[in-house]
């Protein structure tokens, strides 16, 4: 059986998917979930490539089970290949980074057995005309099922808020948090405590600073620029907190964001999904939503004990090594697995 895999950027073409020695695409082991499920296909005598392979085929007789981590390009070249089975579509883009993929699911539910999206309920999303019933929840799928030791164990730490983003700007302004996140760091930055970390912040000319959040608090923004960092959790293990939003507000949306601050054993501050408390025990991360302004946070951290900060810390451990947390370490496998 042939198992053909696109992934969520044609960058991972080549099998470069699977390949833990790229230092760029594999930082911080982020393709460890898909080199486990690319193992274990092995293991039941699948052979498992990506889906250019397959696409550059001429072999309309050429069969197996095809899946979509987000790239809708190529799905109507596979239509003329009778014995190529539409398994899963995965949409692990928001809609402030991909409409088009949301657009698209009318179409999607139609042609896949399954869509794997952040909620099942079309929150951020329209429901109109779309297979309700072919939708499933996703869980961003993790490389880890417990914190990473030579970073949870780091000491001493600073007792300051770390970011780690990119500059960028958000295709779709509903419920984005693009905007949100620049005006809390800079509110941080006249308390004297955050770094920013990530790339293209100095970037003044791109198409990622052309709007107005960005070129009004341009001075702020790089009072506090690190610059990029090769290991996103080597950063943070540095840090007591990291402030960490999603891309946007919505139902079950919980990115490798939190999690990369779990195993590095920083405490996440935490607004995205509203029904984060569903998935992530309150005692793991401080949910910026319970202040009602940068100073009464601020003051938090300050007086926060060692023995609050280890609390969090073990409650983010455990959390991780339980079932609830290995729903996101198994969470490709899960997917695979699916009839």
């Amino acid at each position: 059986m042939n198992v053909f895999i696109d992934p969520a950027y044609k960058a991972y073409y080549e099998n470069r998917l699977f390949d833990a020695s790229n230092t760029v695409l594999n930082r911080d082991d982020t393709l460890m979930p898909f080199i486990r499920m690319r193992d274990a296909l092995r293991a039941q005598n699948k052979t498992v490539t990506t889906a250019d392979y397959l696409h550059s085929s001429q072999d309309l007789n050429l069969c197996g089970e095809y899946y979509s981590f987000g790239l809708l390009d190529n799905i109507d070249s596979l239509l003329r290949k009778k014995n190529i089975v539409l398994k899963a579509f995965v949409v692990f883009e928001p809609p402030v980074v991909a409409p088009e993929l949301y657009m698209a699911l009318p179409k999607l539910t139609r042609l896949f057995e399954r869509v794997y999206v952040h909620n099942v309920i079309g929150d951020g999303y329209s429901l109109h005309n779309v297979e309700a019933h072919k939708l499933h929840k996703l869980y961003w799928p993790q490389p880890n099922d417990d914190v990473i030791n030579r970073f949870w164990t780091r000491a001493p730490r600073l007792s300051r808020v770390v970011i780690i983003n990119g500059n960028h700007k958000p295709r779709s302004r509903a419920s984005e948090l693009y905007s949100k996140r620049i005006d809390v760091m800079v509110e941080l930055a006249k308390m004297g405590m955050v770094d920013l970390y990530g790339r293209g912040w100095k970037k003044w000319y791109s198409r990622a600073s052309l709007w107005l959040p960005y070129w009004q608090n341009k001075r702020q923004i790089l009072s506090i620029y690190k610059g990029p960092c090769d290991s996103k959790l080597d950063v943070l293990s540095q840090y007591d907190f990291c402030l960490c939003f999603e891309n946007m507000q919505m139902h079950g949306y919980i990115t490798e964001k939190l999690f990369d601050c779990l195993y590095a054993g920083t405490i996440p501050i935490y607004l995205g999904a509203q029904d984060i408390s569903h998935f992530i025990p309150k005692e793991a991360y401080i949910d910026f939503r319970q202040y009602s302004s940068i100073t009464e946070l601020c003051n938090s951290l300050l007086t926060m004990t060692e023995c609050d900060i280890q609390g969090y810390r073990q409650a983010g451990r455990l959390f991780l090594q339980s079932s609830a947390g290995m729903r996101f370490y198994n969470a490709i496998e899960t997917i695979f697995d699916a009839q």
